[in-house]
């Protein structure tokens, strides 16, 4: 449930949408009176490619270097700058952003898995995705030249802790 007397109820929704007042108008929640708590968030997404691609991913032969190593520094400095690409995402100090990639030789696929967390009045959820979606996106920039048929997908919250709502685990 929002703390925003002022959100406007969407119909068929369960709750009121945060982002926008009763008249309409987009505006930054405000989260000055919440208290700070442990905010944990966790986001998968997947990249899939031709199987030559991914041999050179998986053997570190890519042309321009080490592609996952590249991928993690970006997928970090990616939730380092989330509020600065998502308009009314609040700039938070985060305390641990962990990135893992999971080669899949069977589908030609690597997945990435992002832990985000902060100490905080809001959650890190959009931070873990945008970690994901930059880290995903930075494979596909240094393998772009041999494939540019690859896919992204499957971006999704696994699972977030922390704050008012509790917590939350996809099904």
């Amino acid at each position: 449930m929002t703390d925003d007397p002022s959100a406007p109820d969407v119909p068929g929704s369960p709750q009121p949408l945060t982002h926008f007042d009763r008249a309409g108008q987009a505006h930054m929640v405000d989260i000055g009176a919440k208290p700070a708590s442990h905010r944990v968030a966790v986001a998968v997404g997947t990249i899939r490619m031709q199987p030559a691609t991914f041999a050179l991913v998986r053997d570190g032969n890519a042309r321009k270097g080490d592609v996952l190593g590249v991928a993690r520094i970006a997928a970090i400095q990616g939730a380092k700058r989330t509020s600065d690409l998502i308009p009314l995402c609040h700039p938070i100090a985060l305390t641990r952003v962990a990135v893992e990639f999971q080669l899949d030789e069977a589908a030609h696929a690597v997945h990435c898995r992002v832990q985000a967390e902060c100490q905080g009045a809001t959650g890190v959820e959009m931070e873990a995705l945008t970690a994901v979606q930059v880290g995903l996106l930075t494979i596909y920039d240094m393998c772009k030249a041999v494939d540019r048929g690859m896919t992204i997908g499957d971006v999704r919250l696994l699972e977030k802790h922390g704050g008012k709502s509790g917590s939350f685990v996809a099904g």
